[in-house]
Order: C-alpha cells, then sequence, then structure tokens
C-alpha cells in the first residue's frame, strides 16, 4: 500500500514536470515570434534568445545532448514539420514522462503477480512512447496535406501580384498576410529569414525541409532557375498552377474511391492489439498463458505482429496510388 502511495506521488510529479516543460516551451516560442515579428514589421530592436533561467534543468541538459547526436537533427526537422514548440530534448522528455507515467499506471492495475505487472508495465511505457509518435506524424502529414491543398491559390495570388509588378519577396510577404494557415506561417517565416540576411535560396530551402512537398519543391525549382537565367517567371507558375490544380483534385477523386481501403487497413490493424490489452486488464489470468509458456507464447505474438504488419503495409501499397 506505502509502495503505490509513493507511486502515485511519484506519477503526479511527472506529469506536473510535463505540463511545465510544455507551458514553458511553447510560451517562450511564441514570446519570441511575437518579438521577432514585432522587430521585422517595425523596426525596432530585436529581442533575440530565449530565457534559459525559466527552463527546467532537466530539458536543458538533454536539449545539449540531442544536438550533439546524429538523430537529433532529424527529430527537429520532424517537430518542425508538425509545427510543435518543441526543441528536440523537451520532446524526449515529454515521451519519457509520459511512457514513465502510464507505465506506473498500468504497474499500479496489473494486479497482483509480478510478472503480470511487470509485463503491464511495459504494455504501458510502449503506449506512453508510441501515443506522441504517432501524434507527431499525424500532425505531419494533416499540415502537409493542408498545404498542398492551398497551394493552387498561393501560386495563383503570386502570379497576380508579380503581373502587377510585384516581385518575389513581395508576392511572398503578400501570400503572408492574404492566406490562411499553414501556408501564411511558413511563408512569413520565409519573408522574415530574408529580412534578417539569409539567401532566398536559403530561405526556400529552409521550406522545403520543413514542407516537403512534390509540388512545393516544383515550385522552388521554378524560382530558382527563373533567378539563374531569367525568364517570365509569372508564366511559368502560372503554368505549375495549372498543374497543381489537376493532382489536387485527381489526388482528391483518388482519396476518396481509397478511403474504404485505408480505414480498413487501420481499423484491422487496430483491433488485435486493442483485444490483447483490453483482456489483459480484465482477466489477466487467460492471458498469462502467453507467458507461462515463453517459447511458444513469444513466438505466437510475434508470428501475429509480424502478419499483421505484413497485412497493413499490403493493404496501403493498395490504396497509395501515384499521381
Amino acid at each position: 500500500m506505502t509502495l503505490g502511495i509513493i507511486l502515485i506521488g511519484l506519477i503526479v510529479i511527472l506529469i506536473l514536470v510535463g505540463i511545465g516543460v510544455y507551458v514553458s516551451s511553447s510560451s517562450e516560442r511564441n514570446m519570441m515570434e511575437e518579438r521577432l515579428g514585432k522587430y521585422l514589421e517595425q523596426g525596432q530592436p530585436a529581442q533575440s534568445g530565449r530565457d534559459d533561467k525559466s527552463s527546467t534543468l532537466l530539458t536543458e541538459w538533454v536539449n545539449r545532448r540531442v544536438e550533439k547526436s546524429s538523430w537529433g537533427d532529424n527529430l527537429s526537422r520532424s517537430l518542425a514539420r508538425a509545427d510543435l514548440k518543441f526543441k528536440p530534448g523537451e520532446f524526449i522528455a515529454f515521451v519519457v514522462i509520459v511512457a514513465v507515467t502510464l507505465g506506473g499506471l498500468a504497474w499500479f492495475l496489473g494486479g497482483t503477480d509480478p510478472t503480470a505487472k511487470l509485463v503491464s508495465a511495459v504494455i504501458g511505457f510502449v503506449m506512453g512512447v508510441a501515443l506522441p509518435i504517432f501524434y507527431v506524424r499525424s500532425q505531419q502529414g494533416r499540415r502537409l496535406s493542408k498545404f498542398n491543398n492551398q497551394l493552387g491559390d498561393m501560386l495563383n495570388l503570386m502570379v497576380n501580384g508579380l503581373r502587377a509588378g510585384y516581385s518575389t519577396m513581395q508576392a511572398m510577404e503578400a501570400i503572408s498576410k492574404e492566406l490562411p494557415a499553414p501556408i501564411n506561417e511558413e511563408f512569413r517565416r520565409v519573408v522574415q529569414e530574408m529580412q534578417l540576411g539569409i539567401s532566398m535560396d536559403k530561405a526556400l530551402d529552409n521550406l522545403l525541409r520543413r514542407i516537403p512537398s512534390e509540388d512545393l519543391d516544383f515550385v522552388i525549382t521554378a524560382i530558382d532557375v527563373q533567378r539563374e537565367v531569367g525568364g517570365p517567371l509569372a508564366e511559368i507558375l502560372d503554368t505549375i498552377a495549372f498543374t497543381i490544380r489537376e493532382r489536387v483534385r485527381i489526388k482528391g477523386e483518388i482519396r476518396v474511391m481509397t478511403s474504404q481501403v485505408r480505414a480498413s487497413g487501420s481499423i484491422l490493424s487496430g483491433i488485435p492489439f486493442a483485444i490483447f490489452i483490453l483482456i489483459w486488464f480484465i482477466n489477466q489470468e487467460y492471458m498469462m498463458e502467453f507467458f507461462n509458456n515463453p517459447l511458444c507464447g513469444g513466438i505466437a505474438i510475434g508470428v501475429g505482429i509480424i502478419m499483421i504488419i505484413i497485412g497493413y503495409a499490403i493493404m496501403m501499397k493498395i490504396a497509395d496510388i501515384e499521381v
């Protein structure tokens, strides 16, 4: 009983630390972006950097270690594509907190058998790691889809601006003011980077790094080529805009026709895991048969997971039609 109370106290502390990390990171980033925006628009002095005193020692230590690692850049790119106001170290700390919290709760609810408690803790820990990663990937997909759908309107506005006598940078600035999120946010960052002295090529490369869109790659390539060799950029972008609008229309039709396959693959692949976890916490004696004989139980679980993954991959491959 005493151990359970101590565990609950630790879980509450971890939750509070996680909330503090999230609020600290989001508020500081929003304040920094607001100050940067005022500087760029009104010419006021920049107040760069973030308040190190408000950051926890844990997240700063993790940030330093992650920045030195080879996969820290990939994690930073993923967070940027999902538009999450986290540093890589802060996200790792958040994932660890969620995983330990869910693992502790699962251990507390795992019954009295030590093996059952251990398995429950592992299930909770894996869920705690998987849920934030799944959320980041989901946000990436949604944001990329919204950006691609807005790309045709962006090109129309840019073409009209260029024909009216705007420069390329002025046309991008008009996009950042006239169109909705997320495309206006991304082009606002491009304009801010150029105003701070970064070349247009580098700023557009950073945009493509945040938004890995094939259609956007066509647009950036056209702008780079036009800046190198010259030519009517408005006419080129007008042609690309027509092509992109047709691709978006065809992709929408394909998405509707393949939505049943995608939904079936996701639901059928998730049901076995959901049933396993549900039955585990309802009737552990029944599910412990998998672990009483580790060899046979491990083989059965392993084969089942492999078959689920193969089935899901095949169904997604059927629904993935290139345009």
